[in-house]
């Protein structure tokens, strides 16, 4: 992420006054945003798999009655 993208996402956040952090604060910054986009990727890769296991047990109902689910 470059500075500009991260000042840009901390504008739209409300955080503007991380234009005048040290270059250190502003590493930390960055190294939060990829955590938390990290994080939220994982929850979105969580999500797709369940909806994955749900399509493929739909598409098999002998799976479904082996799981003593209608």
């Amino acid at each position: 992420m470059t500075r500009e993208e991260l000042f840009s996402l901390a504008d739209k956040a409300g955080l503007g006054f991380i234009r005048h952090a040290s270059d250190k604060d502003i590493e930390k910054f960055k190294a939060f945003a990829k955590l938390s986009a990290d994080a939220e990727r994982e929850k979105f890769i969580d999500m797709l798999r369940m909806a994955h296991d749900s399509l493929v047990l739909a598409s098999d109902p002998g799976q479904l009655k082996e799981r003593g689910t209608r």
